[in-house]
């Protein structure tokens, strides 16, 4: 019994997607219901997790059963935490904005948890094959999410971009699988680990050939360069709040595996990949920006500053190094999953708000459609600025932090050079998201603008007031609620480390 505890969340969301399926048959339900016992689950498998926060643990359950290939630990639970909450939120953001769209069906958020499953899943992987079909399993639930409204010409060509490109990237993965397997003749990575420590550098090349096209995979599920084209085309065409979805919770799925991988099994061999991973750095930085400042679509504007936030996160990847026998510098995987929940609050936030602003309409949101917005609704216009601040990394705010922590680990590994390209990237962004704050504030409103009179009391603006207040208290939280232990960051901080610390446990 133990042990099934900590397989409690995990099997939460699965039941609860079951549940939903089910009530899906019935016509008496409405919107309103199933977002209600979707939350009911969140909630349940959230407080499972929650309750082993503060435990140090490392367990593989039921081994005749599971067969060793998924792990139990802090780190994963950590992770959970992050991706049942980033779920939750996003689904009382997007209250309003599901009532008002009439395709939204009871499936759709059977399909929401089961994504939301394939994360977790993910995050608890330990095996090559166990982690693709939970990546699938997410990734198909999300193309589904995508193209959800079928009479909507751009949601039918945001999935077929999407699913040819993503079934595509991977047939990369099975391969890159396949060579590892005829290489190491398991797909555990504790196998391919001890293969790694043990093997002559003759026996490597198909190891790093196969581990090369994962990576493929990896860079293009983050939407790096050179695999960022289909992030503009699909987050557009995407509903707005699984926009805000994809660019900050699935982003955490997708960096959960791959750093346990890191960190745990193929660190003696992370810095094999360290030139190109510099040039994919400067590129997805340099790419980014661009595209933020050309677009006019808001939409597009956060869609492409999400590539120069995965260039960031990349930068603290390469900061991990390898030298006789350990990890050097693992105070830059702390910075990584710091500024993962940095990006999960400000991109939620900031796309969220977005969506909860065109709930009552079909506009495509420009620049020019939020002139005025300080004077019409002062309240979201202050949270948006939030969240843009956080975005470009000012000071009060959890971003900042997030940027510190990332630029200082970089600089302390030797990627000085880099580091600098990195902060010119964060200058420039100043630009295109204080070009938004500034229509919000000093520009008189358009007649044909958005003028609806919106109801304060939604559950959607409470869930985005409630992340704004988290945004600044992740900056600040340290200074002004140190009587809070949730909020203070030295806590966040605390519990980044225990969940990496956990990996080490044997």
């Amino acid at each position: 019994m133990s042990q099934f505890f900590y397989l409690i969340p995990a099997l939460s969301i699965l039941i609860g997607a079951l549940v939903l399926m089910f009530m899906s048959m019935y016509e008496r339900f409405n919107v309103k219901n199933f977002i209600v016992v979707s939350s009911i689950f969140l909630i349940i498998a959230l407080v499972f997790s929650l309750i082993s926060i503060n435990s140090s643990y490392s367990i593989q359950p039921f081994p005749h059963f599971l067969n060793n290939v998924l792990t139990f630990d802090t780190y994963s639970n950590f992770f959970n935490i992050l991706l049942i909450a980033g779920t939750l939120l996003t689904l009382l953001i997007g209250e309003h904005y599901f009532q008002h769209r009439e395709y939204f069906k009871g499936e759709f958020f059977s399909i929401l948890l089961f994504a939301l499953f394939g994360m977790m899943i993910l995050a608890h992987s330990n095996e090559l094959v166990t982690a693709y079909i939970a990546l699938e399993i997410a990734s198909f639930s999300v193309y589904i999410m995508v193209g959800y409204n079928t009479e909507d010409s751009k949601r039918v060509e945001a999935i077929f971009k999407y699913l040819v490109l993503g079934s595509f990237i991977g047939a990369f993965y099975l391969l890159g699988v396949v060579l590892v397997y005829g290489a190491t003749g398991s797909t555990n990575l504790a196998a391919i680990s001890s293969f790694i420590i043990n093997a002559n550098e003759e026996n490597m090349a198909l190891v790093y050939i196969g581990l090369t096209l994962i990576l493929f995979t990896f860079l293009f599920k983050i939407a790096a360069f050179p695999f960022q084209s289909w992030v503009l085309d699909i987050y557009r065409g995407s509903p707005m709040i699984i926009t805000a979805y994809m660019a900050s919770t699935f982003k955490i799925a997708i960096f959960s595996f791959f750093l346990r991988a890191i960190l745990d099994y193929i660190y003696p061999i992370i810095d094999f990949w360290d030139e190109i991973i510099s040039i994919i750095i400067i590129f997805t930085l340099i790419f980014g920006t661009w595209l933020a400042i050309t677009q006019q679509i808001v939409k597009r504007m956060l869609a492409a500053s999400s590539i120069v936030h995965t260039g960031y996160l990349l930068l603290a990847f390469i900061a991990l190094s390898y030298k006789d026998g350990e990890l050097l510098n693992i105070d830059s995987a702390y910075a990584i999953m710091f500024y993962l929940i940095a990006y999960l609050l400000s991109a939620l936030g900031a796309f969220g708000l977005a969506s909860h602003i065109i709930s009552d309409t079909n506009i495509k949101i420009t620049y020019d459609d939020f002139k005025g917005l300080a004077k019409e609704r002062p309240f979201l216009a202050a949270m948006m600025t939030i969240f843009l601040f956080s975005l470009a990394g000012i000071p009060s705010t959890i971003g900042f932090i997030g940027k510190f922590y990332v630029f200082t680990e970089a600089i302390n590994a030797g990627y000085t050079a880099l580091t600098i390209v990195a902060i010119v990237a964060t200058i420039i962004s100043v630009y295109y998201y204080f070009k938004l704050i500034a229509v919000m504030y000093f520009y008189p409103a358009k007649e044909e603008a958005i003028s609806i009179e919106f109801n304060d009391r939604r559950v959607s603006t409470y869930a985005i007031a409630f992340v704004a207040i988290l945004t600044v208290l992740g900056g600040i939280g340290s200074a002004i609620v140190f009587f809070i232990p949730v909020m203070n960051i030295d806590t966040i901080i605390n519990l980044t480390q225990m969940a990496v610390q956990s990996l080490f446990i044997k």
